[in-house]
């Protein structure tokens, strides 16, 4: 990176550049992923989630090309410290889980542009948050100068996020091997923006 960028807090770039960027090593998360089709897997999930006292949380919808054209969330990622889970919300049987979740005070969600993600969800399922915490504010308030998922993961974590299936089809009911270590990528990436800011003092 241009030693004469301006720094925010820490020492830390406030911005990356796309050509920094791209001389990035790319991450995808390697750990466990579930996507939750099962009791069983549902009842794992939520014994692994009533544990944490923080998640990466992203969701996923359906793209739109047409002018006036909008749909709906498709999928809900969670990180934890042992796995991602994706919920597909078309399952109705996974929203009091997911309901528990972002109403409970004590687990803290941490993600980017959260306000647009619950206002969508709330159009699936009816729920009040509880403890959510915007990335984007922190890295504002922090100096930086970007938010978005993959230039922070860059700047803070030192590898590149592909963007690859982000326009894909959400809605299907089988998912992609592609689209699931994407969507899951995002989630782990959110939590582990979340452990880099607390570990520089930031939250």
């Amino acid at each position: 990176m241009n030693p004469a960028v301006a720094r925010a807090q820490h020492g830390l770039a406030r911005t990356i550049t796309r050509e920094d960027l791209a001389n990035l090593p790319i991450r995808r998360y390697e750990g466990k992923v579930v996507v939750v089709a099962t009791p069983e897997e549902l009842e794992e999930a939520q014994t692994d989630l009533r544990q944490e006292s923080v998640v990466g949380l992203d969701t996923e919808t359906r793209p739109a090309f047409r002018k006036g054209e909008s749909h709906l969330p498709c999928l809900v990622q969670v990180a934890t410290a042992r796995a991602v889970y994706l919920f597909q919300l078309r399952r109705i049987e996974t929203h009091p889980t997911l309901t528990e979740l972002l109403t409970d005070p004590r687990i803290t969600k941490a993600g980017i542009s959260l306000k647009d993600d619950l206002r969508a969800l709330k159009q699936v399922f009816t729920f009040t948050e509880a403890s959510m915490l915007d990335l984007g504010t922190v890295a504002r308030s922090g100096g930086l100068g970007q938010t978005g998922v993959r230039n922070l993961a860059g700047i803070l974590l030192g590898f590149r996020i592909p963007k690859g299936t982000k326009t894909s089809n959400w809605a299907v009911r089988e998912l992609s091997p592609a689209q699931i270590t994407y969507a899951a990528t995002d989630a782990w990436a959110c939590r582990e923006l979340y452990v880099r800011f607390r570990g520089l003092g930031l939250l």
